[in-house]
């Protein structure tokens, strides 16, 4: 008697499985949901669009369109009281220095040394070369000349 008992609960159980695989896991129709292969040929491309869906589309696409263009918007608000008197009070975000790594993903040590231009005051200016600050050269207007000993601009000599 166990024996036939543990027979017909083995067959229940096995018969829940396969009604549980047919009815919620096996996909609808012939091919399963997630193998899929090209069409070789147009003639055996079944899943794609007609020209007549294309067309559907693309009339429901132009009437949504057209829709948008009756759209009329009310501009009298600009004009009210209320959003004239509207003041900007945006907050202008400086950076203090502590930022962090320029890369953080990079791995440390691999990071390039931060480099910071000097600010030059007027009426100084920035040298690349040698990031410092230095006087600007001088440039006369003509007839004017530059006078190298002494870095000013003089009259040229009449020969």
């Amino acid at each position: 008697m166990p024996k036939i008992k543990n027979i017909i609960i083995f067959v229940a159980i096995a018969a829940v499985v396969v009604l549980i695989y047919i009815y919620f896991i096996k996909p609808s129709g012939g091919t399963p949901a997630l193998v899929s292969s090209a069409p070789t040929t147009a003639a055996e491309n079944t899943n794609a669009p007609s020209l007549s869906d294309n067309s559907q589309v693309a009339g429901e696409f132009l009437s949504l369109l057209l829709n948008v263009r009756s759209i009329e918007l009310d501009d009298s608000i600009f004009s009210d009281n209320a959003f004239i008197s509207l003041h900007d009070s945006s907050i202008t975000l400086t950076q203090d220095g502590t930022e962090g790594r320029v890369n953080p993903f990079a791995p440390l040590g691999s990071d390039a040394a931060a480099f910071v231009p000097a600010t030059c005051t007027l009426p100084k200016v920035l040298d690349a070369i040698s990031n410092t600050c230095v006087n600007p050269p001088v440039t006369c207007t003509p007839p004017q000349v530059l006078n190298t000993t002494t870095n000013t601009c003089v009259n040229p000599p009449r020969n």
